[in-house]
């Protein structure tokens, strides 16, 4: 086994494009090792030169080969991706169920692109704990693009758009009762609508549904300086990648150089603050209470308390023994 190295001599390394150095500061952040704090904050502090795109959709819409078809275009304009993929936690192993990501193998030998696989943990809202410092550690590498392809279940997907200043939101056609598989608050959140797969028939209504169900949203509202377009695209034929492109270089500008590209931004920071501080409270929560949840289980489980009380007490000791590092 090599020496450690500093997680502070990784971010000059990264800083220089070093895969390995990348690499290894991901899995720094994952492990939330103590160590890699400062480099962490270093990171933040050099970065947010990259556009960086969630991308969510129901599952069996096609994300990872869409994925793939978008990051080669975007590779033959001269830019790099970086792309952090979120899995669900195996219950097993704990570690990411890499699913299709076998369709990207095609980028993986390609200098200009790299592939990050991460498990959710159980975290709410499908983002990993680490997502937003992988995010970090990619722009500090020089990557131009950095994509976070999600899993899209359940209305805690919303995060996506908290965390990106362009989130892409994935349909196909003929999933569940057509257009109804898409939940509300994911036609919130997108600021591009995809239907994938629309070399098949069946996806030209899915697109005029979309449409109409975006025009009712809009009625009423004056006019906003961002209307999300439905663009169908065919990963298979390579359909609608030209629109798509287009499509996300625009709204690239409005995202950086607008009064709605800064609200985002300012959004984006307090959504970051927030997951920061819970994430430092749980870490301090967990040290301290280890000690006295013993004790106080037993109290429950003779019912000398309830778990309110009980709970207020864990709470009480836990801020009484230290401050959050």
């Amino acid at each position: 086994m090599g020496h450690y190295v500093p997680s502070l001599e990784l971010v000059e390394r990264a800083m220089k494009g070093e895969v390995q150095a990348i690499g290894r500061l991901i899995s720094r952040a994952e492990a939330a090792l103590p160590e890699a704090r400062q480099a962490l904050a270093t990171t933040y502090r050099r970065t947010g030169k990259a556009h960086v795109i969630g991308l969510t959709g129901v599952p069996g819409s096609g994300k990872s080969t869409l994925v793939a078809a978008l990051t080669a275009r975007i590779r033959h304009q001269g830019k790099t991706v970086g792309i952090v993929a979120v899995d669900p936690s195996s219950p097993y192993s704990g570690g990411s169920i890499l699913g299709d990501r076998i369709r990207m193998s095609d980028l993986a030998n390609d200098s200009g692109v790299y592939i990050r696989s991460m498990a959710t943990r159980g975290a709410m809202g499908g983002l990993a704990r680490a997502t937003l410092d992988a995010v970090d550690v990619l722009d500090l590498g020089g990557f131009d693009t950095i994509i976070i392809e999600t899993v899209g279940v359940g209305q805690d997907e919303v995060e996506i758009a908290k965390a990106s200043h362009t989130t892409v939101v994935v349909s196909a056609p003929g999933l569940g009762d057509d257009i109804q598989a898409i939940k509300a608050g994911m036609l919130e959140i997108a600021d591009i609508h995809v239907v994938s797969k629309c070399d098949r028939s069946d996806a030209n209504r899915t697109i005029v549904d979309l449409k109409q169900m975006l025009a009712l949203g809009a009625a009423g509202v004056a006019k906003p300086d961002w209307q999300a377009p439905v663009v169908g695209v065919s990963s298979y034929t390579g359909e609608g990648f030209e629109p798509l492109l287009e499509a996300i270089g625009k709204h690239h500008d409005v995202a950086f150089d607008s009064e709605r590209g800064r609200r985002r931004q300012l959004s984006i920071a307090q959504f970051r603050l927030q997951k920061t501080a819970e994430n430092l409270l749980v870490e301090k929560f967990l040290q301290v209470s280890e000690a006295h949840v013993p004790s106080l289980a037993e109290r429950l489980r003779q019912r000398e308390g309830d778990p309110y009380e009980l709970a207020r007490e864990l709470l009480t000791k836990s801020f009484e023994q230290g401050s959050v590092s």
